[in-house]
């Protein structure tokens, strides 16, 4: 059994080997440890929060490990089962949730309510979206969110000024610009990134109570139908549905695709593939609706942890104020922090002013957040969804027979144990 296929009941008990392990007499010299998610060009910035919270915890070093998204479950579940869980984990996406439901990582509910001046300083809306059952498991780190990207030579090709304000538009304009190599819409398509297409068309991918699939309705059917046509018509790109990160952003590199929805970190990506990306040449627009999926990161606290009070006292130190600030001029990103954004702009605009406008949207209409659902089995709801409505978007099945086989699968996974 590898670990990546570990099932259920088996992560429970590591970690519940993990939690008895964890609980032994503490050392003089202290030591906790923090799991980053694909930073390595952090090292000076990290020596510099470890330089910070030396000066008000002599008594703890602090470790860093660095994994790529690629390598970083495996890695943390073979700690987990060593018994040697990092203290602090940065996690993306869903991935943290199938852990809590696990029991292995910190409840912080407690720790954002007793420390509230440093809970107030954050993002309500980004901090509720680590919340499962009732319970607060992490803290903001940075924030990504997706928007719409577009190309301006290619739009006043068409004839086109403002971005679009709806779905109808958004094909509308898509239609327009396409010609020969050319595609009017891309969307990124991990992690539900592609969701909003769907919110604005008014569809649930869960029930409220999130125990039964919602998503297969007349109207679903119909937008299937919809991209399916857009895409076999080359409107649509079918790296949309195919690619992930370098082939979509890529396209857009070249120049070819008149609008991109996706999040803040692909503009410094494809703007470093394409010499004529600028201010001038590519525009930064929220998502008709105003709808978006988040893709932020959070600092999470494994509750096997020897020390969870130094841990908590790190993890705050380094999400807001001037550890917050450090990040941020060392990846160009937002945070969760208020004040260390406000003074983040100041910075962006006085040395990288073309990454302005993007992360403007960051931190806008925080109340249209879509497909981040706090369901603990999201890896499994998305290998049982994606599939079939991948098979539609490319023409292999009809969307009616696709999206029936989907909501099978998809009911199948919630109701298993």
């Amino acid at each position: 059994m590898t670990l990546k296929r570990m099932t259920p009941i088996a992560i429970g008990a590591a970690f519940a080997m993990a939690l008895g392990l964890g609980t032994t007499a503490a050392q003089a010299q202290k030591k906790i440890s923090i799991l980053t998610w694909n930073i390595p060009y952090f090292e000076e910035g990290m020596n510099q929060w470890k330089e910070m919270f030396k000066k008000t915890h002599p008594d703890v070093t602090v470790e860093w490990l660095d994994k790529k998204g690629t390598e970083f479950s495996t890695f943390y579940q073979t700690q987990v089962v060593a018994g040697t869980a990092p203290d602090i984990i940065d996690v993306q996406g869903g991935l943290w949730l199938e852990y809590a439901s696990q029991g292995g990582l910190l409840d912080l509910t407690p720790y954002l309510k007793r420390d509230k001046a440093f809970t107030d300083g954050l993002y309500p809306e980004v901090v509720n979206g680590w919340v499962f059952e009732g319970k607060n498991y992490g803290v903001p780190f940075y924030i990504s969110k997706t928007l719409l990207f577009y190309n301006k030579l290619m739009f006043k090709e068409a004839g086109l000024t403002n971005p679009p304000a709806t779905f109808d538009q958004l094909m509308d304009y898509a239609a327009k610009m396409t010609k020969g190599e050319k595609s009017g819409f891309m969307t990124l398509n991990f992690d539900w990134l592609y969701w909003p297409l769907f919110a604005e068309n008014g569809i649930d991918l869960l029930t409220p109570d999130l125990k039964k699939a919602a998503f297969n309705t007349p109207k679903a059917v119909a937008l299937v139908e919809k991209l399916a046509k857009a895409t076999k018509d080359g409107v649509i790109n079918k790296i949309s549905w195919t690619g992930r990160w370098v082939e979509p952003n890529g396209a857009f590199a070249a120049g070819t695709i008149g609008m991109l929805n996706a999040h803040a970190p692909a503009y410094l990506w494809f703007k470093s593939k394409g010499p004529w990306v600028n201010e001038d040449t590519v525009g930064a627009a929220d998502f008709p609706g105003r709808w978006s999926t988040p893709n932020s990161h959070a600092f999470l606290i494994s509750k096997g942890t020897k020390h969870p009070e130094e841990a908590w006292e790190f993890v705050k130190m380094i999400s807001s104020g001037d550890g917050a600030y450090v990040f941020g001029t060392g990846s160009n990103n937002l945070t969760g922090d208020k004040a260390a954004n406000s003074r983040l702009m100041k910075y962006f605009a006085e040395k990288i002013p073309v990454v302005v406008p993007v992360l403007e949207t960051q931190l806008k209409h925080l109340d249209k957040l879509t497909g981040n659902w706090p369901i603990a089995k999201d890896a499994q709801v998305k290998e049982a969804f994606y599939p079939e409505l991948q098979a539609a978007l490319l023409g292999d099945k009809s969307a009616k027979e696709a999206l029936d086989e989907a909501e099978k699968k998809v009911n199948r996974v919630l109701t298993r144990r």
